[in-house]
């Protein structure tokens, strides 16, 4: 029996209709849980930065103008052992500079100008970039990237004054398990993207990579090159991954 197409897409519970509504409710939930992974770990962060010696004021500044979460703690941990403001500084700029090949990809898949340009590029971090790539749909990838970017932004910013304000009452994040959370937050965007051969061995490469810098290497480094080992990789197979629809799925219309 030959195949019939689906009806297009209307206001009236079409399926093309309801499968864009059940593709946002899955990338919403997926944001959410990234969001509330990252997010309650400011805890840690703002406890820590208070106990480098910052105050209020400038352990809120450093979540809302550098807002990424390593590069931070890089910055506090240099200030805490006592290092000069320029150590601080080099060393959460080196570790921040992965953002730079983020943006890259991201710039490319928005295609934003002006402000809302500047508030993506703010809005680039680890989680909402892994949010938008994990998506085969550019329009589900753009919602990842808002949702997600401004759910840690609110979320990482209020509990930053939170463990700022309480941090010495609720003691060591990772007897919480938040110091696993993002990671495993993570690892559950990452595992169902590693289904083809390709994909499982630039995620080895790049874990060895890691794991063999990391005792050397100042911190930022493993993380940059691991960030290699996909970059040579995509000059051999330079075949777009991003934003490549999957069959069937909807790809007319905008982000929130």
């Amino acid at each position: 029996m030959p195949a019939h197409p689906l009806p297009a897409a209307g206001p009236d519970g079409t399926p093309e209709d309801t499968g864009r509504a059940a593709a946002r409710t899955r990338v919403i939930r997926q944001a959410a849980s990234v969001s509330v992974a990252t997010g309650v770990y400011g805890v840690s962060f703002g406890a820590l930065a208070v106990a480098a010696g910052l105050d209020l004021a400038q352990t809120m500044a450093l979540s809302l103008l550098m807002f990424t979460g390593g590069s931070q703690f890089a910055f506090i941990g240099v200030v805490g052992a006592g290092g000069s403001p320029v150590a601080a500084v080099a060393t959460a700029g080196l570790l921040g500079s992965r953002n730079a090949l983020y943006g890259a990809a991201m710039a490319a898949l928005l295609r934003h100008r002006g402000p809302r340009r500047w508030a993506a590029a703010h809005l680039t971090i680890d989680e909402s970039t892994a949010v938008a790539v994990a998506q085969e749909d550019p329009v589900m990838a753009r919602a990842g990237f808002w949702w997600t970017g401004l759910g840690v932004f609110s979320l990482w910013n209020l509990f930053t004054v939170v463990g700022a304000l309480v941090g010495d009452a609720l003691g060591d994040p990772a007897r919480w398990g938040l110091d696993a959370a993002a990671a495993a937050a993570f690892l559950g965007l990452l595992w169902p993207r590693l289904g083809g051969r390709t994909a499982q061995l630039v995620a080895a490469c790049a874990v060895v990579v890691a794991l063999a810098l990391t005792p050397v290497a100042p911190a930022g480094v493993p993380v940059l090159a691991a960030a290699v080992v996909a970059v040579l990789v995509g000059w051999r197979d330079p075949t777009p991954r991003l934003g490549r629809p999957a069959p069937g799925s909807v790809t007319q219309g905008d982000a929130p």
